[in-house]
């Protein structure tokens, strides 16, 4: 690999100034290459304006003259800039989500999307979230699986007075959507964990101060995921982010660190990130961030809206061309070769239930049902973190929460207040372990319902299986997007329309089974498995699940897992 040393001046290479080759007119869209000129709608429309300059048109314009006054342009593209999408009209069913045009889609009404960096949150900043929930969002409020928080029922007129109030608090929506850098996924347990190997909430920190809203990076070619933690569970899943920073110790040095990561992404096309071999001091993440995120604005491809997420880049280019081209090209020195991180121990990458943390104190992370929460739950959550801890709260990748800074003697106390609040501390597997999109209920991309679906299945597998203990992860999504990542859960319901037993079309699900992250340096991660027609309706899916458990637990091997039980089972078994 040819290098240049630090400190040196860096300049493209000739070819990137050169003329495109007659054969291919228009190529990829990869600025780099002097493609500048849009290629799809999506293009220019960021061209025309950038994104980030709608958030004054709201104040000014929108907010004071309604709805109605929106530019199009800016109702389905700029306002994701600041977290803003349309919601689903009520009442249109899942087979006419690929049929009507947006403005049939479109209601009245928006999601909002509260950024939350790291997931860290003060119980201050949390009662804000509650009292919009309260006073703009009809009493709604979602964790995601990004550790955002999402509204809904948010009115254009309502949005300045939103924004005031969060910002009051240190909380914003700037590039919680669009094709930009969203939210940063941290470890909640930064800084205090026992096991934990660095603390990146100085690095998250960092990142999101100088180039979050940064014009130079308000206009990628599609959105861009990040994680960065030191956390020796991984709970962030470095494997499938578009740019990951993945805690670990070097051996040579001493020195902790992280191992890059790029690539990663799930949707229709799913990839597991690829490593770079390289490790980036606490210092240098910043600027290889950046540089990643640069190289990927330059380089992206920006033709075809479902080829532009960096996976595809790093799967024509290779590991070892991206490093090469981040080194020479935007860093201007030689990032120092480093190991995969190990393994994260006993599998499991969560935080739920009561630990001790570094200092003697305990944390206490507990579920809501598939992230649904509410104004009343949100404002119960702040005053138990003030009442029984310092105030601290976090969010998970898995749409649950956490309470810092507990002490042992008021761990019982806090797990009962949470629990008669509906959240509980010691959940079932299956409460712990399933997640949930939004759904068609919001959503204009989604076909079937999920949340109540998956609180219902919840419910029925607890009735059904009491004793079941192994933790199989079910993800419910409600179109072939992953928001909820199918793909690598141990059971995947991707939302469809299916032929019921009286032949007509009911809601139901595509099923994934034997999906898996196994972390450390990805030997062992897997998309799992799709059985030709394998598919439920709605209604017969407690049946499905329980029937696949059970089987599973008659046949399982001694130490089995359910990902690796599902890899050998014949298609009757899976059935």
């Amino acid at each position: 690999m040819s290098l240049v040393s630090a400190g040196a001046t860096v300049t493209r290479p000739q070819r990137a100034r050169q003329a495109p080759e007659p054969r291919r007119k228009r190529g990829e869209g990869q600025w780099a290459l002097g493609y500048r000129e849009p290629l799809n709608a999506s293009e220019e429309n960021k061209k025309n304006d950038d994104g980030l300059n709608v958030r004054q048109r709201i104040i000014d314009i929108y907010s004071k003259h309604g709805f109605d006054s929106i530019d199009p342009a800016d109702l389905r593209g700029r306002f994701r800039w600041f977290g803003l999408y349309t919601q689903r009209r009520p009442g249109v069913d899942g087979g006419k989500t690929a049929v009507l045009e947006p403005d049939e889609l479109d209601d009245r009404y928006f999601m909002m999307r509260v950024r939350v960096d790291g997931g860290q949150l003060t119980s201050g900043q949390l009662r804000v979230i509650g009292d919009i929930s309260r006073d703009y969002a009809r009493g709604t409020a979602d964790i995601t699986d990004r550790q955002n928080i999402q509204l809904h029922w948010i009115e254009i007129e309502s949005v300045p007075a939103i924004w005031e109030a969060l910002e009051g608090v240190g909380l914003d929506t700037t590039e919680a959507c669009g094709d930009t850098p969203r939210v940063i996924l941290g470890c909640p347990l930064a800084g205090i964990d026992a096991g934990e190997i660095i603390d990146a909430t100085p690095q998250i920190a960092a990142i999101g101060g100088r180039y979050i809203g940064d014009s130079a990076f308000s206009n990628l070619p599609r959105k861009f995921k990040t994680a960065i933690s030191g956390c020796s569970a991984q709970c962030t899943f470095h494997e499938i982010n578009d740019v990951a920073f993945a805690g670990l110790t070097h051996p040579a040095s001493g020195e902790a660190g992280y191992d890059l990561w790029v690539g990663g992404g799930l949707s229709t096309n799913p990839m597991i990130g690829k490593r770079l071999g390289a490790f980036v001091s606490p210092g240098q993440v910043p600027q290889v961030w950046a540089g990643v995120t640069g190289l990927f604005r330059d380089y992206g491809y920006r033709r075809l809206r479902h080829r532009a997420r960096i996976k595809f880049l790093v799967a024509d280019w290779g590991p070892e061309r991206f490093r090469e081209v981040l080194q020479k090209e935007y860093l201007g020195y030689a990032l120092a070769d480093g190991p995969a991180p190990a393994a994260p121990p006993g599998g499991v990458r969560d935080h739920i239930g009561v630990h001790r943390q570094r200092d003697g104190l305990s944390y206490v992370g507990f579920a809501p049902r598939v992230g649904r929460l509410d104004a009343g739950a949100l404002h119960a959550v702040a005053a138990l973190a003030d009442r029984y801890g310092s105030g601290r709260v976090r969010t998970t990748t898995e749409q649950k929460m956490v309470i810092l800074d507990v002490a042992s003697r008021d761990a019982g106390a806090l797990t009962a207040g949470l629990e008669a609040a509906g959240l509980q501390v010691n959940p079932s597997v299956f409460r712990r372990h399933t997640m949930a999109c939004t759904g068609i209920e919001f959503c204009k991309l989604a076909i079937v319902e999920t949340k109540a679906r998956a609180m219902d299945l919840i419910d029925e597998l607890e009735r059904r299986l009491p004793g079941f203990t192994e933790p199989v992860t079910i993800n419910v999504n409600g179109c072939p997007n992953s928001c909820a990542r199918i793909q690598t859960a141990d059971i995947g319901l991707k939302g469809s329309l299916v032929t019921g037993a009286d032949g007509s079309q009911a809601e139901g699900f595509q099923i994934h089974l034997g999906g898996s992250l196994s972390g450390g340096g990805g030997e062992g991660s897997g998309f799992g498995r799709k059985v030709r027609g394998l598919k439920t309706t709605a209604a017969e899916l407690p049946d499905y699940v329980e029937r696949v458990l059970r089987r599973f637990d008659a046949a399982r091997l001694p130490g089995e897992t359910f990902a690796a039980w599902a890899l050998r089972a014949t298609d009757e078994e899976l059935s």
